[in-house]
C-alpha cells in the first residue's frame, strides 16, 4: 500500500467520522433524546472499548492468535474484576506478558 493510499484512507475515515457525528445533532435538533436512547448511547463507549481490547488481544494481523499479550490482558481483566487498583493491574499485565515472552511464548 502506497503512502498516498494510506493518507487517502485516513482522510476518508476522518470525513466519515465528521459526517456520522454531525448526523445526530442535525437530526435531533434541540430535542432531547428519549431515555432508552440515552441509556443506549451511554453504553456504546464501553462496548466499543471492549471490542477494541478483545480484537487487539486475540488478533495477530489477519489471524486469531493467543499468546503472551492475551495472557497479560486476561490477568489485567481478572485483577480489575477483583477491584484491584488500575496501576497494579497494568503492572501485573506487563510483568506477565514480559515473563511469558522471555520464556519464548509469542
Amino acid at each position: 500500500m502506497t503512502t498516498a493510499t494510506v493518507w487517502l484512507l485516513v482522510l476518508l475515515c476522518a470525513a466519515t467520522t465528521f459526517v456520522t457525528k454531525g448526523i445526530g445533532p442535525a437530526a435531533t435538533g434541540s430535542r432531547e433524546l428519549p431515555a432508552p436512547a440515552v441509556r443506549g448511547v451511554a453504553l456504546l463507549g464501553a462496548a466499543l472499548l471492549s471490542a477494541l481490547v478483545v480484537t487487539n488481544a486475540l488478533a495477530d494481523g489477519d489471524r486469531l492468535h493467543v499468546g503472551a499479550d492475551t495472557a497479560g490482558v486476561a490477568v489485567a481483566g481478572l485483577l480489575l474484576w477483583r477491584r484491584v487498583h488500575l496501576l497494579v493491574a497494568v503492572v501485573a499485565a506487563a510483568v506477565v506478558t514480559a515473563g511469558l515472552r522471555s520464556l519464548g511464548v509469542d
